[in-house]
């Protein structure tokens, strides 16, 4: 049975007590995550957020797989194509595998477009409401925490380059969805009109304009979570911030550097000579880093 036929059990009220209890949940999150993970032992943190990732990717697997079971099919909703969807995937991964092109993408979409589900949620409980509503709290929560975890924590600082590269995907993702919304008459993405509820989109004139404006909106706001830090790196005189920021997340990884600046074998990071080997050539790359 399409999930679509079956009576509403349910709806969670915009800012009303679930709401608001949530938004300070995750505030609450970003903030200790962020300490912790700074002034953390480097190897306990490292094995603690990969044991994270995979448990939020194992859990947005069984997640879509449940979307696609006869009592919670529905066309509009079960196909993994809303941008929430595909960052419930991304973000884990970025965390596993510290991919730099997967941390921006975690940086820009999960910081503004997934903020949209974050500050105006428009949730409908058709087949169990505890799951439903934890469900979406954990894919947009893990949505907004991941991406403080990384940069705040870690320091893996984004780029102009980056910048470009979310974009780009974030374009790339929009025509899937919009194809999959013509093909199924569905609203994927809030691509074919805006949402029931309020949202940003409301301001932005109606469909098909506010596509237009939202995506100038989204290219403005990014260069400004941008411009920051491409400043920081430039005062602190990286000549190749690309190469030097995943030169330093190796270093800091493989020697265990904390957030005060001690190594693991009790040497400042600063006093490590300069001819030390610090990277693998088959290491992966990594998001540019810039020292705290």
């Amino acid at each position: 049975m399409d999930s679509a036929d079956a009576p509403l059990l349910g709806h969670m009220t915009p800012y009303g007590a679930q709401h608001l209890t949530m938004l300070a949940v995750i505030a609450v999150l970003c903030v200790l995550a962020a300490i912790v993970v700074r002034r953390g032992d480097a190897p306990v943190v490292e094995r603690r957020l990969r044991i994270l990732g995979w448990a939020l990717l194992a859990n947005s697997i069984l997640w879509t797989l449940w979307g696609f079971m006869p009592w919670a099919w529905d066309i509009d909703e079960s196909l993994p194509l809303h941008l929430s969807d595909v960052l419930r995937f991304i973000g884990p991964l970025a965390l596993i595998t510290r991919a730099r092109r997967l941390v921006v993408i975690t940086y820009y979409w999960g910081l503004t477009l997934n903020m949209q589900s974050v500050l105006t949620p428009d949730v409908n409980y058709f087949v169990w409401p505890p799951l439903e509503f934890a469900e979406y709290w954990i894919a947009h929560g893990a949505g907004v925490l991941i991406p403080v975890v990384l940069v705040w924590g870690l320091r893996m600082r984004p780029t102009w380059r980056g910048f470009g590269f979310a974009y780009g995907a974030a374009v790339l993702w929009a025509l899937i969805a919009m194809i999959g919304n013509a093909l199924t008459g569905a609203n994927y993405g809030y691509l074919s009109h805006a949402p029931a509820g309020p949202s940003l989109l409301d301001v932005m004139g109606p469909w098909p304009s506010y596509l237009l404006v939202e995506a100038i909106a989204i290219a403005v706001v990014w260069a400004l979570m941008t411009l920051p830090w491409a400043l920081l790196g430039r005062r602190a005189g990286l000549s190749d911030p690309v190469e030097a920021g995943r030169v330093r997340a190796v270093e800091a990884h493989s020697v265990g550097i904390r957030a005060d600046g001690l190594r693991a074998d009790g040497l400042r990071a600063d006093d490590v000579p300069t001819d030390e080997p610090s990277s693998d050539p088959g290491d992966p790359p990594r998001i540019d880093t810039v020292p705290g």
